[in-house]
């Protein structure tokens, strides 16, 4: 930590000679709005006593939480007039205390939906530990915490911190702050204000058509994507390295023809790279540095006659963005064709699940150490001996836990509720309920919803491969920060037009898609976009937003002319704009058309700009000061995607709370690198309009990245998810779990590997030779299918050795 505290102290000062650079510049540019009076809070400097026998003063409240030894005292050394608060920890183990405005409607201030306050405080402190944390009173839920803006530096004479709020969310109507400490320390307080950033800011000015002003707009790009891409990594240089390996075509896979492919949007080329192993179906990650390890793989296909599935590769590769090459690491310890990949605070690597190179299910968790550029032996490494499945939906928790949300690719999800709780130190597994048919969230999608601060994920839709149901438009949502968080309902997905084979057709009932798209956008939404009905096919055409603030789906937005089904994927690219590519149905082929989707916000008039960033060398902890051309309402960093089969569990939005002086802003970085895992993020800037500035890279990392995430407190790692029911009881040590070669959902007694015919047709087909050769053909499916052994789904009546 005190690395840490002498470079944010060395980066304020930087910031102060940089002053007046930055003048000349502001002069010309239109001015941020700023607070104005009057101050909203009540006794803003401790001054009027409390009512008799009360030891706080009036309107202020001590408040806290956790297991530490703490004193309140109003002290005479104020900033101003005679009194100030002092508040001191001793000892702690976890929690924090603070001084707090009290959460009653005398005392907790009015606030407007919508709209932004600054929050300024004179303060003392020896500890680096101390937060701006400020709690919201929702119209129908109550009191509840709302998020942590900033960590002022450590100070020995009076100094002032100020920092803005995000918007107030929907149905608040109050809200109450103070100065946390949440390390061993002391920290004084005095002159407290509240202040409603009182300029509206201008009313946005549609630049394209009506249509596209509401709902975006799609268009297929000239260049065509030169791979059979699986997998998607938009890479730290704003290129897009996508990868087949052999593209699920095993007349590639036996020529050893594998392939991947770097797209430039700065020039719509595409760039074919050598590609050493079949990645087809890895898993992949970006590095603290930038570099993309990819993991696994196929080792070989399924036999012709399905007794044989498909089995894993050991091998593991790093992709440098620098040279456009792919390097070998070392092997993991066993296959894992379709592995999860989840990177921790520290830089390090985890990876659960996948088949081994026998096809059977591979019970080992993996770890590549960042420090040793490496991954461990097993004996090295945390073992439950459980089974996750295929690409388990793993994602980091602000404690450093995983969350395991349900989503999943091919068959069931795993026994019990369906998602979990992963304490790698402690190496157990805890259920946790809610999740509603957990047994049809295949090909499923599953994100931590903006901010990342929040702690809430959002799984939607999905199906099952195996019983190949139509897909459901489910979705649920959970809040990690909760004592017993569990998923609730969310609202349904909306409904598109699908096309069955025989043309487009509005959804009904409660059909909804699975492989699904969900993509982060800067101004706070989910894209979900993309998805088909049944086990690879029936395209579904429809596109949402979801809003994190109102949990609400805005329905009807521009669709992606392209059929995007199993092996697509959409993601965000720093422009703004959204990329999907890929769709492999279950006839064997692949669709090489790239579509971009401009959203809505890039309809509404120019774009703020970020003028200036001191430096794209960031730490944990840090104030980072930039420019902007005109007044925005918030920053973040967005992680850049690694997605494929609908999974980016590392995707996340970060919130940077703001301290604004005219057009300079200083930006709060987080103190937690389990909120923000080191590497590369895009840098948005985004106005009240919801218009982002084009992102600027930066780099998160410091001493605390390197360090045990575990030994650092953090402002944001408030008593969450701390009373989950009994873990499991782990399985004996074992090698494997049997798995059926008909994981995949496809029947191999009939045509190549590459081919899926559904061991379960749709339920509206008859069961009869006719029915499911008429939805063959209308799914362009070859003509003639070689029967391999048996004929089991009554194919080839005529027994001429081919199907219908």
């Amino acid at each position: 930590m005190r690395l840490t505290i002498r470079r944010r102290a060395g980066r304020r000062a930087a910031l102060l000679a940089v002053g007046a650079m930055t003048a000349g510049l502001l002069l010309t540019a239109p001015q941020q709005a700023t607070a104005g009076p009057p101050n909203l809070l009540s006794n803003p400097g401790f001054e009027t006593a409390g009512p008799a026998g009360a030891d706080m003063p009036s309107c202020w409240s001590k408040s806290g939480w956790g297991d530490n030894d703490f004193t309140f005292a109003t002290v005479a050394e104020a900033h101003t007039g005679t009194k100030a608060m002092k508040v001191s920890l001793t000892r702690r183990v976890d929690g924090d205390r603070k001084a707090l405005v009290t959460e009653n409607s005398t005392c907790a201030p009015t606030v407007t939906p919508g709209k932004q306050y600054d929050l300024s405080a004179w303060y003392k402190s020896n500890t680096p530990d101390v937060s701006v944390t400020v709690f919201r009173r929702d119209t129908t839920a109550g009191w509840q915490y709302w998020t942590d803006l900033q960590n002022p530096p450590v100070s020995a004479g009076w100094a002032r911190t100020e920092v803005r709020t995000p918007a107030v969310p929907p149905n608040t109507d109050k809200i109450a702050w103070g100065l946390s400490v949440y390390g061993v320390g002391t920290l004084t307080t005095d002159d407290y204000t509240l202040e409603e950033v009182g300029a509206a800011p201008p009313q946005p000015v549609c630049s394209g058509t009506a249509e596209e002003c509401a709902k975006g707009k799609w268009e297929v790009i000239p260049a065509k994507n030169p791979v059979r891409s699986m997998h998607a990594v938009v890479l730290k240089n704003s290129k897009v390295l996508l990868i087949a390996g052999s593209g699920n075509d095993i007349a590639q896979f036996n020529a050893g023809t594998f392939t991947s492919a770097v797209y430039n949007p700065a020039n719509g080329t595409f760039k074919t790279i050598p590609t050493p192993v079949d990645m087809f179906c890895a898993g992949h990650v970006q590095l603290a540095d930038g570099r993309v390890l990819v993991m696994s793989g196929n080792k070989g296909y399924p036999s012709a006659d399905g007794t044989i599935g498909y089995q894993g590769l050991k091998d593991s590769y790093v992709f440098d963005p620098a040279t456009e090459a792919y390097t070998k690491t070392n092997d993991m310890n066993g296959g894992h064709w379709y592995p999860s990949a989840t990177v921790l605070g520290n830089g390090d690597v985890i990876s659960f699940g996948g088949l081994k190179e026998d096809s059977t299910g591979n019970v080992t968790a993996e770890k590549f150490s960042a420090a040793q550029n490496k991954w461990l032996p097993m004996n090295e490494v945390n073992q439950t001996w459980s089974y996750w499945g295929l690409y388990p939906s793993m994602i980091l928790m602000q404690d450093g836990r995983l969350f395991y949300s349900g989503s999943h690719t091919f068959g069931n999800g795993t026994p019990g509720t369906g998602a979990s709780i992963y304490n790698y130190d402690a190496n157990t597994i805890t259920d946790v309920p809610g999740l509603r048919n957990k047994d049809q969230r295949d090909e499923s999608a599953s994100v931590l919803l903006p901010p990342a601060q929040d702690q809430r994920v959002l799984t939607i839709g999905g199906g099952n491969n195996e019983t190949n149901p139509a897909a459901n438009r489910i979705t649920d949502i959970i809040d990690l920060k909760k004592p017993s968080p569990a998923y609730t309902a969310g609202p349904d997905l909306p409904q598109g037009l699908v096309d069955t084979g025989t043309g487009k057709r509005p959804q009904t009932g409660a059909e909804g898609k699975m492989y699904v798209s969900a993509v982060l956008l800067p101004d706070g939404k989910v894209l979900e976009t993309g998805g088909g009905l049944h086990d690879r096919a029936d395209p579904v055409f429809e596109a949402s937003f979801f809003d994190p603030t109102t949990n609400t789906y805005q329905p009807g937005l521009a669709t992606d002319p392209i059929p995007r089904t199993y092996h697509s994927a959409s993601f965000l690219m720093p422009d703004g704009r959204v990329m999907s590519v890929g769709d492999n149905p279950g006839n064997g082929t692949y669709n090489h058309n790239v579509s971009i989707y401009t959203p809505p916000y890039l309809f509404k008039g120019a774009r703020p700009q970020i003028t200036s960033v001191i430096d794209t060398q960031w730490v944990y902890g840090d104030t980072q000061r930039i420019t902007v051309n005109r007044p925005v309402a918030k920053a973040e960093l967005i992680r850049p995607a690694a997605v494929t089969h609908s999974s980016d569990p590392n995707q996340r939005f970060v919130d940077l709370p703001m301290t604004v002086n005219g057009n300079s802003i200083d930006l709060n970085v987080t103190s937690n690198p389990n909120l923000a895992p080191p590497g590369w993020y895009m840098l948005f800037a985004v106005d009240a309009n919801g218009i982002p500035s084009i992102a600027t890279w930066v780099h998160l990392g410091g001493p605390s990245a390197l360090a045990a995430t575990q030994e650092q407190p953090s402002a944001h790692e408030h008593s969450f998810a701390d009373k989950l029911g009994p873990a499991k009881q782990n399985p004996a040590k074992r090698d494997s779990v049997p798995v059926a070669p008909s994981v995949a959902g496809c029947d191999r007694h009939y045509g190549t590997a590459n081919v899926c015919v559904p061991t379960r047709f749709p339920a509206e087909v008859k069961d009869t030779s006719k029915a499911r050769c008429d939805w063959l053909a209308s799914h362009q499916y070859p003509k003639r299918l070689k029967v391999n052994g048996s004929d089991p789904l009554r194919l080839d009546p005529d027994r001429d050795g081919y199907a219908c």
